[in-house]
């Protein structure tokens, strides 16, 4: 499976609490601390992802479009769960929103447009001849 794919299955799981969809299905809101834990640990077949750092999961995320959001901004994810669950107010500094307009709930065929940036190779300098 694809990265974005991936990342659909366990958003959309009822399996894992570290990661979920925001109130409006627009954004992901990734509990850092424990999605290291949960998923980015997980070893032999269990295994998600090919990596088990979370700044090469975000590396990921944002070779693939998405845009961290500012917390400020975004309010409205299922925090009060989370917070009864965790019983602690200061979790919600180590909550992490990702946007990518071809991420939404409820839109899985958008998935195939969630397409992977390719970064512009330079060519190597043509070495230049005086003898022409």
């Amino acid at each position: 499976l694809t990265f974005p794919k991936k990342l659909w299955k366990i958003v959309e799981s009822d399996q894992f609490k570290s990661i979920w969809w925001d109130d409006d299905g627009n954004c992901v809101v990734i509990d850092e601390d424990s999605f290291k834990k949960e998923v980015l640990e997980r070893r032999g077949p269990l295994r998600i992802f090919e990596t088990d750092c979370m700044k090469s999961f975000i590396r990921q995320l944002n070779l693939y479009g998405f845009s961290k959001m500012r917390q400020d901004f975004q309010r409205s994810a299922s925090l009060a769960e989370f917070l009864a669950e965790e019983k602690a107010a200061s979790a919600f500094s180590k909550l992490q929103f990702y946007y990518n307009p071809n991420f939404k709930r409820g839109y899985p065929h958008l998935l195939g447009r969630c397409k992977r940036r390719v970064g512009i190779k330079t060519k190597p300098a043509v070495a230049f001849s005086l003898n022409q």
